[in-house]
């Protein structure tokens, strides 16, 4: 676990030089993400390069509710929840590199396409979410993400989110 601040690695080298962050932890995750259990779906950010790519992982546990009724006898991790797990990923890989860290800005789904279940997530696994930039602006970004487990591709998906505003409290 990385001590440096937010945006920096270990070795000083910060993303806006085009160095890696990382490794992050939940905390950290948090502070960039709304997302909270039993949504969060990012455990850790092993590299960020800003402007690029992110690695980051999902610590599959039979522990997690979906498993209760997804499905019996068989547990297996919910596609769309593998999709989410990407996206929270890009969300990360958004929030940094736009320095919308502490803006209160929120990234939103707007469409999802391509997307491939190739092999089942089960209980135990550590799955690796690896997401890079398509296209970059200030309110819209696309990504392609791939989710891994040992190497293997489990499903792969091209996504686009708009960065927003919260909604106003009613």
């Amino acid at each position: 676990m990385s001590d440096a601040p937010l945006g920096q690695s270990p070795g000083g080298a910060d993303g806006e030089s085009g160095g890696p962050i990382g490794p992050l932890d939940v905390t950290r995750v948090m502070a960039l993400l709304p997302h909270r259990y039993p949504m969060l779906l990012v455990d850790r950010v092993e590299t960020l390069v800003r402007d690029r790519s992110i690695r980051a992982t999902k610590a599959v546990s039979i522990n997690e509710s979906f498993f209760q009724g997804h499905f019996p006898g068989r547990p297996i991790m919910p596609g769309v929840l593998i999709v989410e797990a990407l996206a929270q990923a890009a969300g990360v890989l958004a929030v940094e590199s736009l320095g919308l860290a502490g803006s209160g800005k929120l990234v939103y789904f707007m469409a999802i396409e391509g997307a491939k279940f190739r092999k089942p997530v089960e209980p135990g696994v550590l799955l690796s979410l690896e997401v890079e930039f398509v296209q970059k602006r200030s309110s819209v970004c696309k990504f392609a993400g791939v989710a891994k487990i040992d190497g293997a591709v489990a499903a792969e998906a091209n996504f686009t989110a708009m960065i927003a505003d919260p909604p106003a409290a009613a």
